[in-house]
């Protein structure tokens, strides 16, 4: 387990584990529906709170995914693509800006450098933009999606390293 120290309360890092799963689930889904309806509507916070348990515990296994602990409760959890593709990165609202995003990072950026990933990039919501660009990724393009039958706006953003 890696252990990031900072101002604010310790974070511990390890590995993703199958057994992670639920508390995974249902931190993704408190962030989204707690913290993320500052920027989005509610019709558009129900489309991306939905969760395949099956899915989601098939993409957890595919790639390098870590979890953040801090006083031993599940604080927030990142994974990368081969590609360099951060495709998650969430911390549960009670732990959001007390250091948990930036040591999720710092395993992310030390995995990417180990395995000669010279790009990292990510599809940023809204309320992730601001924590990625103060990390150094840069918008590259701004763009719609849609989800469930809801438009978002998504920021490509990437980080040479």
């Amino acid at each position: 387990m890696v252990e990031f120290e900072s101002q604010f309360p310790r974070v511990d890092i390890r590995p993703y584990q199958a057994s992670d799963l639920d508390g995974v689930i249902d931190l993704f889904v408190r962030a989204v529906r707690e913290s993320a309806s500052e920027y989005y509507s509610p019709a558009q916070i129900d489309a991306w709170a939905q969760t395949d348990r099956e899915e989601w515990h098939a993409a957890r296994l595919s790639r390098p995914t870590w979890v953040a602990f801090t006083d031993d409760e599940l604080a927030g959890f990142a994974d990368v693509h081969k590609n360099g593709l951060i495709d998650m990165m969430f911390v549960e609202p009670r732990h959001q800006r007390k250091g948990v995003a930036t040591a999720l990072l710092a395993s992310i950026e030390e995995h990417a450098e180990k395995n000669g990933m010279r790009v990292l990039h990510t599809y940023a919501s809204l309320g992730s933009q601001p924590f990625f660009e103060y990390c150094g990724f840069t918008m590259l393009l701004a763009r719609a999606v849609e989800v469930r039958g809801q438009r978002f706006a998504q920021l490509v953003m990437e980080k040479v390293l």
